[in-house]
């Protein structure tokens, strides 16, 4: 019997993926979750306007969408002050993750990212036969200036630094990162995830020119606009970047409905402003929570809250695996010490009062298993 002739590289990696997914863990159980509070999706939901323009889309989804996305780029390019061959449009930052680390990394090659911090880079990363280099957070924050350091004494090809940060909700001024460019290698990008910068507070956001060499921002209409299930995400780069991505890209990756909804979402600011004000106050609403259990809740610029469970990563996961146990789904972070925190999505008043309800039976449970 033949079968498939995999390369060395197919053969070494683990068949598994970065994260498992709530649907997975409701199979396991034979039960759904009662609250979904684990995968940092926007609970409010995306703009009416959104929802409707999809609908629409829905009757021509006979066609492929545009392989240039060319009204989505030229109205994001608009918001942004920017010309349309300074954007990407792809299948959610993960995808254009993908491509870009196809574009720049081959066996061998060398790359920095936070330990600990989003584990879909290191697939792809991993995927493509890249070396992955580590340092750890510093006060709970990604360390840029040792993000940096670290990319100068290993000769790497990208760093990657994500403003606000997943999993610890952490942020740093954009100023401060713009300013330390000056110290990144020659010949090293310097990748900027901002997926959750509409949630953050004024001055997050890099206040780098999208024509700088040095820098590709990444944003995604997953978090504040609602549309995780669409996969819809862009890119802000250097033209000649841009450009590259079209000779490894999925060219009708992009599907019509998500297209169109994600154009009617960015024209729809008003909603946007509605629902990150709603995320501010589900934030205070998860401190509050974590306070009345004895818990200290960490500042957040995102759409999470980690919450400090006061012990180590194994009595997170105890506590982790109660509230699983009682219906209500969420994450932690993978490394120590972040790993003492569990990680809890903001939501709607229901979701949220589903929490506060099985926190303390949880905490009991660990600290009886401890």
């Amino acid at each position: 019997m033949t079968g498939p002739r995999y390369t060395p590289l197919a053969l070494s990696l683990p068949a598994t993926v970065p994260f498992v997914g709530p649907e997975t863990q409701e199979r396991a159980r034979g039960v759904p979750f009662t609250a979904r509070l684990g995968a940092n999706e926007n609970i409010f939901g995306p703009s009416p306007r959104a929802v409707a323009a999809m609908a629409q889309a829905a009757a021509e989804i006979w066609k492929y969408g545009d392989a240039e996305n060319h009204d989505l780029r030229l109205a994001l390019a608009a918001h942004h002050g920017v010309q349309p061959e300074n954007i990407m449009v792809g299948e959610g930052i993960d995808g254009l993750l993908g491509c870009l680390v196809r574009l720049l990394i081959g066996q061998g090659d060398a790359v920095v990212t936070s330990q600990g911090a989003y584990p879909t880079f290191n697939y792809h990363v991993s995927g493509f036969g890249g070396v992955i280099h580590t340092v750890p957070y510093k006060d709970d924050r990604e360390d840029f200036g040792a993000l940096f350091a670290k990319a100068a004494e290993t000769d790497a090809k990208i760093v990657y630094l994500a403003n606000p940060d997943n999993p610890m909700g952490s942020w740093h001024k954009g100023a401060d990162i713009a300013a330390a460019l000056d110290t990144l290698p020659a010949g090293c990008l310097l990748l900027l995830d901002e997926a959750y910068v509409e949630c953050a507070p004024e001055g997050t956001a890099a206040p780098v020119s999208a024509d700088d060499a040095r820098v590709i921002r990444m944003r995604t209409f997953s978090k504040a606009y609602g549309m995780a299930g669409a996969r819809a995400g862009y890119a802000l780069g250097h033209p000649e970047l841009i450009s590259a991505f079209n000779k490894v890209r999925n060219h009708f990756g992009m599907n019509r409905a998500a297209q169109a909804g994600a154009l009617a979402a960015l024209q729809d600011q008003a909603w946007l402003a509605q629902v990150t004000a709603q995320i501010a106050d589900a934030r205070g609403r998860i401190a509050e929570i974590a306070a009345q259990n004895g818990l200290s809740a960490l500042p957040s610029a995102t759409n999470f809250v980690a919450i400090d469970c006061g012990r180590d990563g194994a009595f997170a996961k105890a506590v982790l695996d109660a509230l699983v146990d009682q219906g209500i789904f969420v994450r932690m972070p993978f490394a120590a010490p972040q790993n003492r925190c569990i990680r809890v999505s903001c939501g709607p008043e229901a979701e949220l009062d589903a929490f506060s309800a099985a926190l303390p039976r949880a905490l009991e449970a660990a600290r009886r298993a401890g």
